[in-house]
């Protein structure tokens, strides 16, 4: 008996493509996008250039991160629904299964962890933030009136500390852009080959996204639970977060930080960990939802949350892609998104002062560290899983010599 070769638009077939890229591609979203279109342009032959640059227009325009949605919807135009499971399994869970670990070491062996190398993942995370905003704001705030954009959110975001701010602003962001900026006209480009979901199941597809945000944090007041809240937390956060994984570190923090989820100084160095595993950064929430104070923690916890942070991305990108050809043609919808950007970057700033550097950067010490980490990534070129490596270890000589 012969063995049958496996269909080229087989969920196993895209799950092992992603295996790969989880496995290797370190760099953050901006990186994955060369990733991406490398294997999925070039070796592959999946689509064509314009076709790819229109697939990341949209998940650019989505909340949620990038790289994940443009796997997803390139899981589901090859082998549907199964194909977009199988790109998301693929791409995410080596990093989190990585990440759950190191929080579960954390959780288990804290006391014996070397304090000097758990403060140079703290302070190595703000050379990677400051590295985000200095990349973000040149692309993104490229004239004086984003930059103003930018410096009242980050301020609002600051002076106003209240839970329910950063989804404000980015949404005031939005009216600003509609109303400061001139629509632009969108050239039409060929179709996006993605004909697994209908007008009609996309529509199912938004109304479950838009009805989960609205029922979750009521069903979270009547029927208090921990898991439920837990699941209403980061389903909220990779609902509302435009702008890539750096950005949903406020929001993120916001929740777990406050309540008492997650201590600090074990939030900046999963966030450390973070940057040193390939595959996205919002496998950050598997971390934390393993590092959790109280049950559902370790794998239950960890797994319950990375599901909760995706699945707003699953459903917007089944949703958006059948009605994409109308809204890439909406000029106001390209202004508006010129000032929600400009209010993320504002947000990512924000972030970068409270809670990384007033929590990471204590002395001369922090500073210089965190300084050589910024250096290293942006003007060296270093790659950043080498950085963080690098970080943890001078933590450690300095805590040992020092």
């Amino acid at each position: 008996m012969s063995n049958s070769p496996v269909p080229d638009r087989s969920p196993w077939v895209v799950f092992l493509v992603f295996l790969k890229l989880g496995l290797t591609s370190f760099g953050g979203p901006v990186a994955h996008l060369g990733y991406f279109r490398e294997e999925f342009v070039v070796k592959q032959r999946w689509l064509g250039d314009r076709t790819y640059a229109d697939l990341v227009s949209l998940c650019q325009f989505l909340p949620g991160p990038t790289s994940s949605q443009i796997g997803m919807a390139l899981g589901l135009s090859r082998a549907g629904y199964a194909g977009a499971f199988a790109a998301w399994a693929g791409f995410t869970l080596p990093s989190a299964i990585a990440l759950i670990l190191f929080a579960l070491g954390i959780a288990n062996y804290g006391d014996v962890i070397d304090h000097g190398l758990l403060q140079g993942l703290k302070v190595v995370a703000v050379a990677i933030v400051a590295r985000a905003v200095w990349g973000m704001a040149r692309h993104l705030c490229p004239d004086a009136l984003r930059i103003t954009l930018m410096m009242i959110a980050a301020c609002l975001v600051l002076l106003v500390p209240l839970v329910w701010m950063p989804v404000t602003v980015i949404a005031a962001g939005g009216v600003a852009g509609r109303l400061l900026f001139t629509p632009q006209a969108v050239k039409v480009h060929e179709a996006l080959p993605v004909m697994a979901v209908t007008k009609k199941a996309g529509a199912i597809w938004l109304g479950i996204f838009a009805g989960l945000l609205l029922a979750l944090p009521l069903l979270v007041n009547v029927f208090p639970n921990q898991a439920m809240a837990m699941f209403d937390a980061f389903y909220r956060a990779g609902s509302l977060v435009f702008g890539g994984g750096h950005v949903v570190l406020p929001l993120l923090q916001a929740e777990v930080v406050p309540s008492g989820w997650v201590g600090n100084d074990a939030f900046l160095a999963g966030y450390g960990a973070t940057q040193a595993v390939p595959g996205p950064l919002f496998t950050f929430a598997a971390f934390l939802g393993a590092a959790m104070n109280q049950a559902p923690n370790g794998w239950i916890g960890g797994m319950l949350s990375l599901v909760a942070i995706f699945l707003p991305s699953f459903l917007l990108i089944a949703g958006a892609l059948p009605f994409w050809e109308q809204l890439r043609r909406n000029g106001g919808m390209q202004a508006a998104l010129m000032g929600i950007n400009a209010a993320v970057v504002g947000l990512l700033l924000a972030a970068l002062y409270d809670p990384i550097w007033t929590s990471a950067i204590l002395d001369s010490q922090d500073f210089c560290l965190a300084l050589l980490g910024f250096v290293a990534l942006v003007f060296w070129k270093l790659p950043p899983w080498l950085v963080v490596a690098g970080s943890g270890l001078i933590g450690w000589v300095l805590g040992v010599v020092l």
